[in-house]
């Protein structure tokens, strides 16, 4: 082994320090690539920041007028009635009623969507069946509202009497086949993240396929599933069309879903119609709404967040 002299020792340590020290001369083109990178995630960041500035300003203006206690106590919504009333339970209540008819239909066969393809289709089918169910996702909302309306509608209205035409019930369920591949696609992924090796320990064992997937790989991917439900919900909490043209514009505070109802965006999209004037109380209403919109699916972003980070496994 060569030993160096004490001296080129630290005049070598000297010319290694200067070097670290010295800014590196990046090319242009580096330059040029980081530029565009660089303002897109600026222009996302000053797009949120804007979003909420307009939301908070409208909606502290709204709670200048209104009392929060007014707004979340009443038990009418009519704000563009000559009697106005403030109660946000009202379209909260829709909301969530459609919200959970879209995820008894939703989440159950998403899941059993996911385990098949997961578990039980050959790499062809699968190749096939993944891509066709995505489809179904890029549909647009506006064409759901009328399938809703004109086909779902009638069914219901045959088979149970009394069903009004505007209806959450056909809303929610349609809303349920719409954001069913937002919960197939997302569960098979966490599923496939699960690693070979557990489900050849239990075949090893004597588990059957069923038990396989329903007992090891279930189990393992329960943070993406879980993850993939809160986001699913947060989806069918946010649509529009489909319960704008399918559940109607009445402010009934029910839990009835076989009569018209109207939920927080169909609201939004009531006002923003052009007839209400800008500035006025009843414009600022829909920016509370959209407010409470906001802080809810801000709080399923959270707890989604949570769940990754709670119960995700790692594999070695």
């Amino acid at each position: 082994m060569i030993t160096l002299p004490r001296t080129d020792v630290a005049a070598a340590r000297r010319v290694r320090a200067r070097e670290l020290r010295r800014p590196r001369h990046r090319t242009i083109s580096e330059l040029l690539a980081e530029a565009p990178l660089l303002l897109a995630a600026l222009l996302s960041i000053f797009t949120t920041v804007g979003i909420i500035g307009v939301l908070a300003f409208e909606t502290f203006e709204f709670f200048t007028v209104v009392p929060l206690s007014r707004f979340l106590t009443e038990t009418q919504w009519t704000p563009l009635f000559l009697d106005k009333h403030f109660g946000i339970v009202v379209l909260l209540s829709a909301t969530l009623l459609t919200t959970a008819i879209a995820m008894l239909v939703a989440l159950p066969l998403g899941l059993l969507a996911a385990i098949y393809l997961s578990e039980y289709a050959q790499p062809g089918v699968r190749r096939v069946l993944k891509p066709v169910l995505e489809i179904l996702a890029g549909i647009p909302t506006v064409v759901y509202g009328y399938f809703a309306l004109l086909f779902v509608t009638p069914i219901l209205q045959a088979l149970i009497p009394g069903t009004a035409v505007f209806n959450g019930l056909s809303a929610g369920i349609v809303m349920g086949i719409m954001i069913l591949p937002l919960v197939a696609s997302l569960s098979e992924d966490a599923m496939a993240a699960v690693p070979r090796t557990l489900r050849e320990g239990a075949y090893a064992l004597g588990a059957t396929r069923f038990e396989v997937a329903t007992q090891i790989v279930v189990p393992a991917a329960f943070s993406g599933i879980v993850a993939a439900f809160i986001l699913a919900v947060s989806r069918a909490i946010g649509e529009t069309m489909i319960v704008a043209i399918a559940a109607g514009l009445s402010p009934t505070l029910t839990l009835n879903p076989l009569v018209p109802i109207e939920t927080m965006t169909a609201y939004i999209v009531q006002v923003s119609q052009g007839d209400t004037p800008q500035g006025t109380l009843e414009y600022r209403t829909i920016f509370a709404v959209g407010t409470t919109l906001f802080v809810m699916t801000l709080a399923l972003n959270v707890v989604s967040q949570w769940v990754l980070d709670r119960f995700r496994e790692e594999y070695q």
